[in-house]
């Protein structure tokens, strides 16, 4: 049976197969049939899976008994980092091409114990470096609003697959902005979660102490659908955290129609390269949040324009620590050299692309004697900095929104030969991930380009686990 896809959510999917209107396997066939007449325009998935439907009748066996919940038989995308047992897991890079996963990531095991579908692998910028899914070594994701420009990255193939009816929801990790800006270009909705709140076991570490697994979903109740169902504290991640207890709004208990508290950054809207249709957007935005009840507050971050540079040399360093592993020794591609010392050389020369060589180069650098300090140790004080601004400026707001993006999408190879044009991509996504607190883009509008109509995002950020306050605040925007 055909089923319209476009207006599909996890809830009323799940209502409509409670109703048996349709069942999880004619669901699966019918994203299966979308990605095989899209995906070789768009390029968002590099591997769809054979056994979908065998996995959409065990989502029906359940659904038929009684033992099913809201997840149950939804189909799903997973960015190319994240470990699936049995399957390819690459990264999009060359030196993981035939790598099988040889055990679950649990945010894995948790969607599989809901019965899930996984429909298959998605692209990403190699190992999750780029903004732009250009430095995927199979290809760039395309922008299902027009094909001649980006889908966003590094989860440019995740926020694709959903926003071209490919998948009910994806996951992606965010190291900088990696599912928050691909939503934003491709008009979905991207989480990056509190940093600890979402166990990082299984995924591919680059930044440690920066990426979360984050969901890109239609709407915003899918979202904290999907990230309620796949957070909590990981024995296998040393990293994940019990919720501590929440900040104490105003009047909260006396008054239960209380309206988040919205600080806006002024200052910091008004640099150079910031489209000054994105900003009309924006602040259209936050006139439909006054209009519904939110006080909306001019705040300052003094450090703020200093995050893009603490984060280009803390990422970078991560990323040398992080790479070090593949040495074509113990797994991934092996090229042999005239000894063991030309066969790590080789192996590498020939299995990252250009951006992942390029951040190794400039980690190792910040890392080397005599520049620890300069550069990595002051890039950190700097990270405190930041940190503390925000601390600050959470006293007496509860939410700072900004754009997602400084533009819509971009051209495909516009960017590609200028890096810091590319980087500064991240100028306002990049302080959630260097503070660890949690953030959201969701669509405010689109703007007109090149003929065609393309979305723009509007990022929220709160305190650390109050994700329920960027869902209540989203949830009440797009209900507009």
């Amino acid at each position: 049976m055909k089923i319209d896809l476009k207006d599909l959510t996890i809830e009323k999917t799940h209502e409509h197969f409670k109703n048996g209107d349709f069942t999880s396997v004619e669901l699966t066939e019918n994203y299966l049939d979308e990605i095989a007449k899209k995906n070789k325009d768009i390029n968002a998935y590099l591997e769809v899976f054979d056994d979908a439907i065998n996995a959409a009748k065990q989502a029906d066996l359940m659904l038929n008994s009684d033992k099913s919940n809201v997840l149950t038989g939804i189909p799903c995308a997973i960015k190319d980092n994240i470990l699936i047992k049995g399957k390819i897991a690459s990264a999009s890079s060359k030196i993981l091409e035939k790598y099988k996963a040889t055990y679950n990531a649990t945010v894995i095991s948790k969607l599989g114990r809901e019965n899930v579908v996984f429909l298959g692998r998605t692209n990403m910028d190699e190992f999750a470096m780029g903004g732009s899914t250009e430095n995927s070594a199979y290809g760039v994701t395309k922008n299902p609003y027009d094909t001649e420009r980006v889908a966003g990255g590094s989860s440019g193939g995740s926020a694709a697959a959903v926003a071209m009816d490919g998948a009910l929801f994806a996951l992606g990790s965010d190291m900088g902005g990696s599912v928050r800006q691909p939503s934003s270009f491709c008009g979905v909705i991207g989480l990056k979660p509190t940093y600890g709140a979402i166990s990082r076991y299984g995924l591919m570490s680059v930044g440690s102490s920066l990426d979360q697994i984050g969901p890109v979903t239609k709407t915003v109740a899918d979202c904290e659908i999907v990230f309620n169902a796949i957070k909590g504290i990981d024995e296998k991640d040393g990293t994940t955290l019990i919720p501590n207890n929440k900040h104490q709004f105003p009047n909260k208990s006396q008054n239960t129609n209380y309206k988040s508290i919205i600080g806006v950054p002024y200052h910091f809207l008004e640099g150079d390269g910031i489209d000054k249709e994105v900003i009309s957007l924006f602040n259209k935005a936050i006139d439909t949040f006054k209009a519904k009840g939110y006080e909306v507050k001019e705040i300052k971050l003094p450090n703020i324009a200093y995050s893009l540079m603490a984060y280009y040399i803390i990422m970078p360093a991560e990323v040398s620590s992080n790479m070090a592993r593949f040495d074509g020794v113990k797994y991934g591609l092996h090229i042999d050299g005239k000894d063991i010392i030309d066969d790590y050389l080789e192996t590498r020369h020939s299995g990252f692309g250009k951006e992942v060589i390029r951040r190794i180069l400039l980690g190792t650098y910040v890392l080397s004697s005599g520049y620890y300090d300069a550069y990595y140790n002051r890039a950190n004080a700097v990270r405190r900095m930041i940190t503390d601004d925000f601390k600050k400026a959470f006293e007496s707001v509860d939410i700072i929104a900004t754009p997602t993006t400084p533009g819509p999408a971009f051209k495909i190879g516009e960017k590609t030969d200028d890096p810091m044009k590319m980087y500064l991509e991240d100028i306002f996504t990049v302080t959630a991930n260097l503070t660890g607190l949690p953030a959201i883009s969701i669509p405010c509008g689109f703007m007109k380009e090149g003929g065609n109509d393309l979305p723009v995002g509007l990022q929220l950020m709160t305190r650390h686990c109050e994700e329920d306050t960027l869902f209540e605040a989203g949830k009440d925007y797009s209900s507009k």
